[in-house]
C-alpha cells in the first residue's frame, strides 16, 4: 500500500478549516492509501490531534504574506520525515472533497502534479500573471510557459517534490535577501519550477471555487473565504468599521 503525505497549514483562525478538510479527506481522498497528515498551526489544540497519523507542528502565525510565501521553508524543517512516503501533497486550508478521488489521482508516469489555476479558465497566455520582474527567481519571460497553476494544491512522488520544496526554500529566501517579494508569492515560484518539468495536470475540478460555474465536475471545492468573516479575519488583519460594514454588505448581496 503506497504512503500518502498531506501536508496543511492552518495559523491563526484558518484552523477552523481543519476539520472538515479533514473529515472530507478521509471520506473521499484516496481511500485505497494509507493517509498521514502533517499541520502546521499555533492553535493549542486541534481535531483529531491524539490520531497516530495526525502530526501537529508548531508553527507560529508569520502575517501577511509571509504564511503562504514561506510554506515551502516549513516543509523544509520535516524534509527528513517526508522521504519515508510515496507521494506528498500540499492543499491549501479552505479545501474540502466533494467527489470520491481514487488512484488515478496520481503522478505514477509523471514526478509532480498541479491543477489549472480556475481563473485562467480558457484564457490565453497574455493573461497569465508570472512574475514579470528579472530581478526575481520567480521571473518567467514572454517566451517561457503554457498553463498557469494555481498555489493550493500541488504535489508529487516523494523525491520529485522534496527536490522543490528544497529548490522553491531557498529561491524565495534568495528573493528575500535582495527585496523582492513575487507577485503571487509561493504561487509564482511554483510556475517558474514547473516549467520544462515532469508535470501530471490536473483541470480545475480538482481547485472549484465556491460559488463559481465551470464546465467541471466539483471534486475539490475551494471555500469562499468571504463566508468565514473575510481575508482580513483570516489574517487577523485589522480593517476600519468602515470597511468591516462594506464587506458585510458584499457577502449580504451575494446571497441575494
Amino acid at each position: 500500500m503506497k504512503n500518502i503525505a498531506i501536508l496543511y497549514i492552518c495559523t491563526g483562525k484558518y484552523v477552523s478549516f481543519w476539520k472538515n478538510f479533514y473529515s472530507s479527506c478521509e471520506e473521499n481522498f484516496l481511500n485505497d492509501y494509507r493517509k498521514e497528515y502533517f499541520v502546521f498551526t499555533d492553535a493549542i489544540n486541534i481535531e483529531q490531534e491524539d490520531n497516530a497519523k495526525v502530526h501537529k507542528i508548531h508553527q507560529k502565525q508569520l502575517g501577511w504574506p509571509y504564511d503562504t510565501l514561506l510554506r515551502f521553508e516549513m516543509f523544509k524543517k520535516i524534509a527528513g520525515e517526508l522521504r519515508d512516503f510515496d507521494y506528498i501533497f500540499f492543499f491549501n486550508s479552505n479545501m474540502i472533497f466533494r467527489k470520491k478521488i481514487d488512484g488515478s489521482f496520481l503522478p505514477e508516469k509523471e514526478s509532480l502534479l498541479a491543477v489549472i489555476h480556475p481563473s485562467f479558465y480558457q484564457k490565453d497566455r497574455i493573461n497569465f500573471t508570472y512574475e514579470t520582474n528579472p530581478k526575481s527567481t520567480a521571473y518567467i519571460a514572454e517566451n517561457e510557459g503554457s498553463d498557469y497553476f494555481m498555489g493550493g494544491l500541488n504535489g508529487g512522488k516523494s523525491a520529485d517534490y522534496l527536490a522543490l520544496i528544497l529548490e522553491l526554500a531557498d529561491r524565495i529566501q534568495i528573493d528575500l535577501k535582495n527585496k523582492i517579494i513575487a507577485v503571487w508569492h509561493d504561487e509564482s515560484h511554483l510556475n517558474n519550477y514547473l516549467i520544462g518539468k515532469s508535470v501530471k495536470i490536473l483541470d480545475s475540478s480538482y481547485g472549484y471555487p465556491e460559488g463559481w460555474d465551470l464546465p467541471y465536475e466539483k471534486k475539490i471545492i475551494i471555500l469562499d473565504k468571504n463566508n468565514y468573516g473575510g481575508h482580513n479575519h483570516l489574517r487577523k488583519i485589522k480593517t476600519s468599521w468602515l470597511k468591516q460594514i462594506k464587506n458585510k454588505l458584499k457577502q449580504i448581496l451575494n446571497h441575494l
